[in-house]
């Protein structure tokens, strides 16, 4: 399908250009030596809360221009007929069977697995309203961070390690932008099986967007 075709190909782009970003900025980044008599010590660099900003704007800009302007113009979203709707073609979570294009947190989710590939960093979706368990807060620093963006809608920043290397982790308030968000959430089974109590409308603090930078010389 082109349109999916043209976006992912701007994904590619983007994830490479994310890519250069954070390894040139890992090099000079500011590390805290945990554990070490010279951790008062840091190397001058640019700051990493900056970089993680950097890298949640662009792939955040992404994810809500692909919402807005390709997934609120489709004739159809999860089976439904949408009255605005322009486009001849389907968002479905089975997109892949159903010959339509993915929601908008499954093409994040593409965005984050070309990202992961480079090895520069990583981000993804958490949410305590998880369908999908993959996207589950895990450790200290996510269910901590998670319920500190909920409650403030302030995004959550700490060094931390993972597997023996330090990064530094941030989570942003995944706000739930336009309508095709909260439909897709509140109608989809798993969530009224698991979370039945749960109604989401526009503007809520649907879960938090994850960004880890691997800090180098730590």
């Amino acid at each position: 399908m082109p349109i999916l075709t043209t976006w992912i190909r701007s994904l590619k782009l983007k994830t490479i250009s994310l890519f250069v970003l954070a390894t040139a900025i890992c090099l000079t980044a500011v590390s805290c030596a945990g554990g070490n008599s010279n951790s008062s010590t840091q190397t001058s660099g640019i700051d990493p809360a900056l970089v993680v900003d950097y890298i949640h704007t662009v792939a955040e800009s992404d994810r809500t221009a692909y919402t807005k302007h390709v997934v609120n113009r489709l004739k159809t979203l999860e089976g439904q007929d949408k009255p605005n709707g322009v486009v001849p073609a389907e968002a479905t979570e089975a997109w892949q069977d159903a010959n339509g294009i993915p929601l908008p947190a499954q093409m994040f989710r593409l965005g984050a697995e070309l990202a992961s590939e480079q090895g520069a960093f990583t981000y993804g979706l958490i949410s305590p309203w998880f369908i999908n368990d993959a996207q589950a807060p895990r450790g200290e620093f996510e269910e901590v961070g998670m319920q500190s963006v909920i409650d403030s809608g302030e995004p959550y920043k700490d060094y931390r390690e993972i597997a023996g290397q330090q990064y530094y982790s941030a989570i942003y308030p995944d706000v739930a932008i336009a309508e095709a968000c909260v439909t897709c959430h509140n109608d989809h089974p798993i969530h009224k099986e698991r979370y039945p109590d749960k109604i989401f409308e526009l503007g809520d603090v649907m879960g938090g967007v994850v960004v880890n930078l691997p800090l180098e010389g730590t």
